[in-house]
């Protein structure tokens, strides 16, 4: 089993991805303690390098590659936001989902278009980029929030073409439609074929 050190303190978000990549004979695992990013990027992929960077660097075990991911909500009424800013819009999960709703409330139908977007970066100990991906996933925001699976901002995204919210789908369609599935899925294919070891 190959293991790579998924560049994020969110146990949840491991899980997730490793629902995914172990049978492909891939285990995510968490940074070792000091992780510590700065995500000061202007694009979601210089996040994400930044934050396998930050993994590569408090490394102590041994490891010797990183992967980390940097997603956000764009919504087509503010300009792309709240883009890079998604997991900083307010304190708390409930309040950032609230801020949306109502920064939307004004929104027409046709104007609540939104994507999520998730940038994948691999690098080894030394910080080169081995590969990169993107993740797209169309839809819209809610006006209310339904469902109680996922995290962030799943309660109130539809899915474009599922009529229902990300939240409501199970783990297996989650994991084929999303942003993060995408993208990972693509990322999965391309380590199978490579020579990691």
């Amino acid at each position: 089993m190959l293991k790579i050190v998924l560049a994020t303190s969110n146990p949840h978000k491991v899980d997730e991805i490793n629902s995914v990549s172990i049978p492909f004979g891939i285990e995510f695992v968490l940074p070792d303690k000091g992780f510590d990013p700065i995500e000061d990027g202007s694009t979601f992929e210089e996040n994400s390098y930044a934050k396998a960077l930050a993994a590569a660097q408090c490394e102590k075990s041994g490891r010797n590659y990183f992967m980390a991911d940097d997603s956000g909500l764009c919504t087509d009424f503010l300009n792309g936001a709240p883009g890079l800013k998604s997991a900083r819009y307010a304190p708390s999960a409930q309040e950032r989902i609230e801020k949306l709703l109502c920064a939307l409330k004004d929104a027409k139908e046709n104007e609540r278009g939104a994507k999520f977007v998730c940038s994948l970066v691999l690098i080894d100990k030394t910080g080169n980029i081995l590969n990169k991906t993107l993740g797209v996933c169309k839809g819209k925001i809610a006006h209310n929030q339904c469902g109680k699976g996922g995290f962030g901002y799943d309660p109130i995204f539809i899915v474009e073409n599922k009529n229902k919210t990300m939240a409501e789908l199970s783990q297996d369609e989650k994991g084929k439609v999303s942003h993060r599935g995408r993208a990972l899925m693509d990322m999965l294919m391309w380590i199978k074929c490579s020579d990691l070891k």
